[in-house]
């Protein structure tokens, strides 16, 4: 889909509110509501807004613990990473999963209440994954900035 600068500029808007109603965005971006509406609806349906989600304060829920995870896998044959990459995407703790180059072959971040339903979680990851290696975590001891914003240029060529 070919964006241009006021798709660029909504798309900046969204991600960083998407609760925003269409009157509002029509006074940050040159467009009535209506076609920031038509726009928003057409960057649906292509897949460029792939969802909207609330950001939940972990204070207010529980106070979850955060855990960076480290993970290397025996053998990167296409099948076996297939079958631990829908494992993963299937447990609502894994928060994010990233394919990475260096020592690790997988980067998580994973929420859990405690670090006891964090041992279940990564017992059961091993049992069910004979191809994973081994893997290290990081506990977050503090929540400095967290986000999945995009940066969206407002030009193609920057």
């Amino acid at each position: 889909m070919k964006l241009d600068r006021f798709d660029r500029q909504l798309l900046n808007l969204v991600q960083e509110d998407a609760g925003q109603t269409a009157d509002r965005l029509a006074e940050q971006v040159a467009l009535s509501p209506s076609a920031i509406q038509r726009r928003l609806r057409r960057m649906r349906e292509a897949g460029v807004i792939v969802r909207e989600t609330a950001v939940v304060d972990p204070k207010q829920v529980g106070k979850p613990t955060f855990f960076v995870v480290s993970l290397q896998v025996e053998r990167e044959r296409p099948e076996l990473l297939a079958q631990l990459r829908r494992w993963l995407g299937a447990q609502d703790q894994v928060q994010q999963v990233f394919y990475v180059t260096g020592e690790a072959d997988f980067v998580l971040v994973v929420t859990a209440p405690d670090t006891e339903d964090f041992d279940a979680l990564m017992i059961r990851m091993v049992g069910e994954n004979p191809n994973i290696r081994r893997f290290t975590t990081n506990v977050a001891l503090s929540l400095v900035k967290r986000g999945l914003t995009i940066p969206v240029a407002l030009d193609e060529d920057d």
